[in-house]
């Protein structure tokens, strides 16, 4: 008999498993038996025909129509055509040299065949698709039953290893398999009315009807969303464990001194969660807290006064940003509001000031040594970085607090490798600007306290998005130019975004693609920003920017137009976050379908930070009604960030939103999907919370201590992919 731990050679034998290893990386009976059917075929329905998508790797249950075959006229060999179909729509198979396939695929003759779909001269075929034909006999129906039974499951499949022969292993290793212990308590199952793990596994596969399978789909989906939310509570019950230093407000200090200059009143908004991190800072245990909020929302300044106040407490603050342009931007951002309070050591300085230091991967050496001694010493009570901050020669003299930007650019391992430079476990504090829907924050977050910041400080000017479609409507790419150049005439500024550094790249580090339609020529910045500068906009004092340029030509060109010493910026998405020029007022996306709906948001706020009313074009030629038109229609019609990060994230793959390691041979993320489980989600979150509130450690559960210790190894690594 076998188990779920129990190895595929032992039941199918060394070349079975290996091909399974090979294809899916599966290497045990489990991890075969979670390899779960997409559909199932009901004896009697064939297949869909007109559903095949071109590229598609599908198995279909089909009746022979026509076969044929015809010789080459100018070489050796034959084509066999055997036409197949559902009763509506016809496939066309196509198989050379065989023409001894006839013999068995007689007009009238069922079988399950499967292949790429491909197109050959207007047509959908399959090119030598493997195939298994439905025995012949007086009882079709029993022959059927004995072949896959009622249902016959489809699996995600491979060239090699078509569904059928999936369903072929897993009815051996079903047979094999001994009684199958149950890791969920027994109590929770009876409560939900779910089947065992054994039943649910074995009516997946073989359902003696679809509600019963239906009903074992939704037990293995509980156990997926049950296992997370165990694994989210118990990390942040563990980090409530950890001693660190509490640094509660002081009066007198820094964060005083920087309130009473402050030229703004904080938004209500910004007042609560400030409340809410203040409190967390005073505990003696880590604060671990996400802060999420629309972008433009004041994020920045809640972050510096958290800061504040660990230096305040005699600690140090370290700010992690995942792109050098943003770790600079940071650096200006926040020295210009603290103004003399970060010129500690200088004539003008007051006595509770302090030091912001940067450090980045492309400093020159002496930067660099000047950097590393400022943290390494405690004078910088600030210091700003990118990657660099998780070198080695990086030390702190007490680092109290880390603030992650942009949360979803970083794995836990960064993070935890930033943590390990403070002698205590540091209070953390990650932020982003990407709206995070409910079910992602529960699923994803779940041991992070979350904040939100939904409105927008006073006086932020309006935003106008339009959809420009060039094939429909050429002359309108001009209009662009000539409204950039009106805005410039009145003193504003614009961006102009384009989603490559130069022609002829099929992707680069600056770019975040989603599939979508898109030109045929895809523009550049580094020929559309010397085209713009010498035609369109000639006149007008254009720069690119993009990550590829050196550290310091970066930072003098956004300097350069902060300053509005540039009108027009041309640039890839590195101005996506933190860029903070309230004069620019109009933005033009290129090859906008390219771009993800959050991400075409987030550009978008970049513009209408000041008091003139902002415009974002989104020049596309993606046809009317098509995916990617759409997508840019739905971010013409709403400025809201969470509406339109629910709508991201239907349009994207789950492992976007839950990480690269989502799939796969040993991911336990099988069946889950955020937003349709939103209401299991929260079943399985209750369960978890009841279950530990008795049970903490887990101790009379051991089956159930083990597969959590199964899904924390698979989430090591875990980070959001931005799609």
């Amino acid at each position: 008999m076998a188990t779920l731990d129990s190895k595929l050679s032992s039941v199918l034998g060394d070349k079975t498993a290996k091909a399974l290893n090979a294809t899916f990386g599966y290497q045990l009976v489990g991890d075969l038996l979670h390899h779960y059917p997409r559909r199932y075929l009901v004896r009697g329905e064939l297949s869909d025909i007109a559903a095949l998508q071109e590229g598609d790797e599908v198995t279909i249950l089909a009746e022979v129509f026509s076969a044929s075959t015809r010789r080459f006229a100018a070489r050796k060999g034959n084509m066999l055509e055997v036409v197949v179909t559902d009763g509506t729509s016809k496939l066309s198979l196509t198989f050379f040299n065989q023409a001894w396939r006839e013999r068995d695929l007689k007009v009238g003759r069922q079988g399950l065949f499967a292949g790429k779909v491909g197109v050959f001269n207007g047509k959908r075929q399959l090119a030598h698709p493997d195939y298994e034909l439905i025995p012949d006999g007086d009882d079709v129906d029993a022959a059927v039953q004995s072949f896959a039974g009622k249902y016959l499951p489809m699996y995600p499949a491979s060239g090699k290893l078509p569904s059928w022969k999936i369903a072929q292993c897993i009815e051996l290793c079903i047979g094999a398999l001994d009684e199958v212990v149950d890791p969920i308590p027994s109590q929770i199952i009876e409560k939900h009315g779910y089947p065992t793990l054994h039943q649910a596994l074995v009516q997946i596969h073989q359902p003696a009807d679809l509600d019963i399978a239906e009903l074992s789909r939704l037990r293995l989906t509980f156990d997926e969303a049950f296992l997370l939310q165990l694994l989210l509570m118990s990390r942040k019950a563990k980090m409530r464990s950890l001693d660190a230093i509490a640094r509660p407000r002081r009066s007198g200090g820094i964060l005083d001194a920087f309130d009473a200059q402050l030229p703004f009143e904080l938004t209500a908004g910004q007042k609560s969660v400030t409340a809410e991190v203040e409190e967390d800072l005073s505990k003696s245990h880590p604060m671990h807290r996400l802060l999420q909020g629309e972008v433009g929302s004041g994020k920045t300044v809640i972050a510096l006064r958290a800061m504040l106040a660990v230096v305040d407490s005699g600690g140090q603050a370290a700010l992690l940003a995942p792109t050098e342009v943003l770790a600079a931007q940071h650096l200006h951002s926040i020295t210009k509001m603290m103004g003399t309070l970060a010129h500690r050591g200088m004539i003008d300085s007051p006595e509770n000031a302090t030091r912001v230091t940067l450090l980045t991967g492309s400093q020159s050496a002496a930067e660099r040594k000047e950097a590393l001694v400022l943290a390494a010493s405690g004078e910088a009570g600030i210091v700003i970085g990118t990657h660099a901050l998780l070198s080695a020669s990086v030390e702190f003299a007490d680092l109290g607090l880390i603030v992650v930007d942009e949360q979803h650019r970083f794995g836990v391992e960064q993070r935890d490798a930033l943590k390990g430079k403070a002698k205590i476990p540091p209070h953390l504090l990650v932020m982003t600007a990407t709206p995070i829907p409910r079910t992602v924050a529960m699923t994803v977050f779940g041991d992070l306290d979350l904040s939100t910041l939904r409105e927008l400080p006073l006086g932020r000017a309006p935003i106008t998005t339009h959809v420009v479609n060039t094939l429909e409507k050429p002359a309108f790419l001009e209009r662009a130019w000539e409204r950039i150049r009106e805005e410039v005439a009145q003193g504003h500024q614009a961006y102009v975004v384009a989603s490559r550094i130069s022609a002829g790249e099929s992707e680069d580090s600056d770019i975040d693609f989603l599939n979508g339609t898109s030109t045929p020529d895809i523009v550049s910045v580094e020929a559309l920003a010397p085209e713009l500068a010498t035609g369109a906009l000639k006149g007008v004092r254009v720069a690119p920017l993009h990550g590829r340029l050196p550290s310091e030509l970066k930072d003098a060109t956004m300097s350069a137009f902060a300053a509005h010493e540039v009108d027009v910026l041309v640039s890839t998405t590195v101005i996506e976050v933190g860029v903070d020029v309230p004069n620019a007022s109009v933005m033009v996306i290129m090859d906008a379908d390219r771009f993800g709906v959050s991400q075409l948001h987030q550009l978008r706020g970049r513009i209408g930070r000041g008091s003139a009313p902002g415009l974002c074009l989104l020049i596309t030629q993606a046809i009317a009604e098509s995916p990617a038109r759409l997508r840019l229609e739905a971010v013409a019609s709403s400025t809201d960030g969470f509406e339109l990060s629910r709508i991201d994230l239907e349009q994207r793959r789950e492992g976007d939103v839950l990480g690269a390691r989502q799939s796969g041979a040993h991911s336990h993320l099988r069946l889950l999907r955020v937003l349709r489980d939103e209401d299991l989600i929260d079943l399985a979150r209750a369960d978890a919370l009841d279950l530990l509130g008795i049970d903490p450690t887990l101790k009379n559960y051991p089956q159930l201590g083990i597969e959590l210790a199964k899904v924390e190894d698979d989430e090591k690594s875990e980070f959001i992919d931005k799609g």
